[in-house]
This record gives C-alpha cells, structure tokens and sequence, in this order.
C-alpha cells in the first residue's frame, strides 16, 4: 500500500502547490521528503499506464460488478504563471468564466468505499489560432475532452484511454 501512497503523491504533485505537498508529507510522516518528490518529477515522465502498474494489484483486489469509474475534468488555477502549453486560460464551468491553470482529466475507480486513482492526462493547449470574433491569438489542444479520453486518434474510440488501461 506504501507505493500507492507514493504514487498518489507524486503523481498528484505536479499540481498540487509547496503547501499541499508538505500536508501530504506530513500525513505520511516523513516517509517522502520533498527533495525526492522533486527528483522524482525531474525524472522519466509518468503516464496513466505508469500508475496503472502500481494500483492494478489493489484495484483487482477490490473490483466487482458494482464498481464505477469516475471520470473528472478540473482546472488547478494558477493565475500568477507565465502562460505556456499547459499553464493557460481554459473555461471553469463551476466559475461560468474563464481562469488561468493546469487542466487535468482524472479517473478514479470507486468500489466498497475505497477510490483508486487509475489514470490522468494533462491537457496541452499546443496549437495557435487567431479567434475569428475578436481577432485575438488563442490556444486549443489538438485533442478536445472525448479524444483526450480515448486512446485512439479517432473521436469516436469506443473505450476511455483508462477503461482499456484497466482492463489489461
């Protein structure tokens, strides 16, 4: 159960600010400093199929016909950021506007009380357009919410990205 935790914290520390990561520190007694949280986010690039090997074994543990995957889309607001392909504006639909941050898709899988995170993906706004209404540069990502959770390139993939991760 220790990886998890780890994974939990070092996955979830991309967008989690210095105080959230010492709260998760502190929870964990210590077992993580900061300093390895920080080397290991310098390292090789985690993906959802990364985590999957870590939570696979818990998540087989816990699995039956009424567990649910829990797909959520949310925005860690950081408006003192330089702007670039993963810090940018994208519409808050909670706020009804427009906010500076990271956003994310995470999947969850919920079964007996117990969620495991099971896959995640960063949206990247790389592609630049100038906005017929008002002339201005925009960015988008090439990839829009359902292409996001689908593995294919192809809108109309069958499965999200982490169901099939899952059921591997």
């Amino acid at each position: 159960m220790r990886n998890y935790l780890i994974c939990t914290v070092i996955t979830s520390s991309v967008l989690l600010d210095r105080q959230r990561q010492l709260a998760y520190q502190h929870f964990l007694n210590g077992e993580i400093s900061h300093d390895s949280v920080q080397r290991y986010l310098a390292g090789e690039r985690q993906t959802s199929v990364h985590l999957w090997r870590v939570v696979k074994s818990h998540v087989r543990k816990i699995e039956s016909a009424e567990g649910v995957l829990i797909v959520d889309d949310s925005i860690a607001e950081k408006p003192y950021t330089d702007e670039n392909d993963i810090i940018c504006w994208h519409y808050d639909h909670s706020q009804q506007r427009n906010v500076k941050g990271i956003n994310f898709v995470t999947c969850l899988y919920h079964n007996a009380g117990v969620s495991l995170p099971v896959g995640f993906e960063l949206v990247a706004k790389t592609e630049h357009y100038t906005d017929p209404k008002d002339g201005k540069e925009k960015r988008r990502s090439p990839k829009n919410q359902e292409r996001i959770l689908s593995r294919n390139d192809t809108a109309s993939a069958s499965q999200p990205d982490c169901i099939q991760i899952c059921a591997q």
